[in-house]
Order: C-alpha cells, then structure tokens, then sequence
C-alpha cells in the first residue's frame, strides 16, 4: 500500500468480510457504495445532501470530466473534492467504459482509444498514461488504470484480445504514475471465460497493485452470468487489498457480491430511478405513478431516516404527476439512502455471523424484481 492508504479486514463470514478502507482523505467502511458524481454532481442531489445518505466515498468520471469541464478547471478548483465541496474520499474511473458505451467511431489500437466525442464530435484519443495524468491532476484519492471494454456476450477471440490489451495498458499505467498520494487500481478483465478472468487476475497481481476492480460486467451478461465470473474472478485476487465491483448494481447484484468477498460498488441505478419515479425499499421496489399510492398516507418506507420519507407516498406521487422537479429529487434522495442502509445492513450481518440468513431474506423479499436494468 501506497503512504496514507491502508486496507484492513476486521470480520469474515465465510467469504463475505468487513473492512476499512484509509485513504488521505478519511477511512471508510466496507462493503461501501459510492454514490456516482459522473460529472462531479450527482444528479439532482446537492453535496450536503449526498453525505446525509450516508454516503462515505463519491466516484466520479474522466472521460467526463475531460471533456467538460477540463481537467484544468478541477485543478485550479483545488482538486475533484473542493470543486464540488465534498470533504470525503473520491475515485475517479478511467473513462474506458465511457469510450466504449457513449463515444462516437471508436477505435482502439494498441497505443490508445481514438473516438469522437458524443459531445460535439471533437476528436479525443486516450492512452493509459494520458487517463493517469488526466486523473494526477482530477486528485482523486483512487484512480483506474485505463483498460478495454467490449460487450458480453462477446466474440472468445476479441475478449480475449482485450483482456491482454487491458494487462497491457495497466503495466503502461503503473510505469505512468507519479503521484504518491493516489491508489492506482487494476481492472479484471476476461468476460465470461473463467480461465481469462483467472490469466487477468494473476497478471494484475503480478504487478502489485493497491487494490483490484472487476470490470467488464453489467453489460448485458445477465445477473447468473455475472455470478459466475465474479466466482472465478475473486478467488485469485489477494485477501489484503480491496476488491471493486465496477458499475455495480441491483441491490440483488450487491447482495450476492458481498457473498462472493467483493468491498465497493457505485452505480447510476439509485438516481436513475429515482427520475423515474421508482424507489427501492426492503420491501421491494415501488412505482410511484401507480394509482395504488394516490392515498398512500405512509412514508415511501418505515424506519427510513431520509428527507424523503418525511412525507406521503400519496404527495411524492402527486409532485411527479404534476411535473415539480421536488419529486425526482426526493425519490433520488431516498434511493440513494436505501442503498447506504443495504450496505450497513450486510455489514452488521457479517459482523454477526448472520450473512447467509440475512441475504436469504433479502432476495426473498425481491424476487423476480429488477427494476431499472437497462433503463435509460
């Protein structure tokens, strides 16, 4: 580990565990769930607001933030943290899942990705070490190594060429880094092939870096599939360093990653439905412009200590049918919570020995129910 940073296991429960995270910015608890600041905001969600969730540690984007505002601008600002007034620890992604889900004529050589920006069709290329440098000077206490993305289910032969490129890239990355005060993470690539997850693992440890993140999942592989590859994935990651689960999910995906030893996750999926009008509860998840909540006199859920259930459910329905931006924030607001309360809850129940129990219960109460794969 890298001075100011530090990883430390305090309770296992089978494979699932408790840690702490320490970083130069604060420690925080794992499993954790970083709300995601793509453009240094997370949608519709003030800063002082984000950290009354719960929320510990906020990621945000560089293929993003490059294109706008530019790296420049955070720097001058005093880094990603004060740009947007957060006083926790922050990871930046790389941008490579970025190039290949929203950039324009992509290609991808060996030296780099070339694209156009979905922006204004500018052209951008991005190396391994200009994603570094992008991310030295964004001055996020975690950073990623730039790695290749392609779709799942995929061609074996073009998932296997970027599983080696990824390896490649994130040797490139190590050698580019210059800044001791940042955790460079590698990305597992592979697919679904086991024996390619297995070659990217050991690969990547070769090279000793701080912390692992399993990258390349959640396009469209499907939840049993993702399973599979995490459980071929995790064992060949070391036990001292962090593991991440990138882009990471449904409340069920988190629960059965805890299960397999995963530590961090982000994904858009709480603000998103929140827009939506849908929002998760333990329950299960609840659509809001359904007519059964127009009386609803109850909180979107009991014992929820957010903003929003300090109100109906009948008058959040009410402000999305009547088009008030009041009501995307609050659902937001609520699911982001939800997903800190999910992630306490797997810690207490690690902590107790209780974690298979309580993940049974869990995905009992949401069977059949995934609301938001796929939404835009």
């Amino acid at each position: 580990m890298q001075p100011g940073f530090a990883f430390t296991v305090e309770a296992t429960d089978g494979v699932a565990r408790v840690g702490t995270l320490t970083t130069p910015h604060g420690a925080v608890p794992t499993p954790l769930f970083m709300p995601v600041a793509t453009m240094a905001s997370v949608k519709g969600v003030d800063i002082g607001r984000v950290a009354e969730t719960g929320a510990e540690m906020i990621l945000a984007n560089t293929y993003h933030l490059h294109l706008r505002p530019g790296e420049q601008a955070v720097t001058e600002a005093g880094g990603l943290a004060a740009f947007m007034g957060w006083r926790g620890p922050t990871l930046t992604d790389s941008g490579g899942f970025q190039v290949f889900s929203l950039a324009q004529q992509v290609k991808v050589t060996e030296e780099a990705a070339c694209f156009r920006s979905h922006l204004d069709g500018a052209a951008v290329e991005l190396s391994p070490e200009k994603a570094v440098g992008i991310q030295e000077r964004l001055g996020a206490d975690i950073v990623m190594q730039l790695d290749h993305v392609v779709a799942l289910p995929g061609v074996p032969e073009a998932v296997a060429d970027a599983m080696r490129r990824s390896l490649r890239w994130a040797e490139r990355c190590r050698a580019a880094q210059q800044r001791g005060d940042q955790a460079l993470f590698g990305i597992v690539q592979g697919g679904l092939d086991p024996d390619l997850r297995r070659e990217s693992a050991e690969g990547l440890v070769k090279l000793g870096f701080p912390g692992y993140a399993v990258g390349g999942l959640s396009v469209g592989e499907g939840p049993e599939a993702m399973r599979e590859a995490l459980a071929a994935t995790v064992p060949w990651l070391p036990s001292d360093r962090p593991r991440y689960l990138m882009g990471v999910g449904q409340p069920q995906d988190i629960v059965m990653a805890v299960g397999l030893g995963i530590d961090m996750f982000d994904c858009v999926l709480p603000t998103r439905c929140g827009r939506t009008a849908l929002v998760y509860t333990f329950q299960g998840p609840l659509k809001l412009k359904n007519a059964c909540h127009a009386r609803g006199q109850g909180p979107l859920e009991e014992g929820c200590p957010c903003l929003a259930c300090r109100h109906t459910r009948s008058y959040i329905r009410h402000l999305f049918l009547a088009g008030e931006m009041l009501g995307p924030v609050l659902a937001s607001i609520h699911n982001l919570t939800f997903y800190q309360r999910l992630v306490t809850r797997l810690r207490e129940a690690i902590v107790a020995g209780r974690f298979a129990v309580v993940a049974r219960e869990l995905l009992a109460a949401w069977a059949g129910q995934r609301p938001g794969d796929g939404e835009a």
